[in-house]
This record gives C-alpha cells, structure tokens and sequence, in this order.
C-alpha cells in the first residue's frame, strides 16, 4: 500500500488546477461564447490546468511511501 501526505496549500493548487483543466474543457464544449472567444479561453485554461497539473501531480507522487 502507498501512502501519501499533502499539506492543506498543495491540495488546494491540486484542485485548483484540475478546476482550471476543467474549466477550460467545459469552454471548449460550450456554445454560449462566439466561437473564437471559447476557443481562446477554453485553450488557455487546459493549458494552464495542464501544465500546472503536471508538477503537482509528480511532486505529490513523489512524497509517496511504500508500507
């Protein structure tokens, strides 16, 4: 089994940032915004949510402990 211990701030970026990645999609899939304004918006934050994903992510798998 594997545990892993995440402060309180690096589990708030974590799910700010799978909130971004799915802003961005949800963006991308809406009809409510002229075409080149979801696409601009809906690119932006998956990119964001997904380069800010990433780090986290191997940061916090790297804190994880065999038992």
């Amino acid at each position: 089994m594997r545990t892993t211990t995440l402060t309180f701030p690096e589990l708030i970026l974590i799910a700010a940032t799978r909130g971004m990645l799915g802003a961005g999609l949800a963006l991308l899939l809406a009809k409510r915004l002229s075409d080149q304004q979801r696409e601009t918006a809906g690119t932006i934050l998956t990119a964001i949510g997904l380069l800010t994903t990433v780090p986290l992510a191997l940061e916090a798998f790297g804190k994880s402990e065999r038992h």
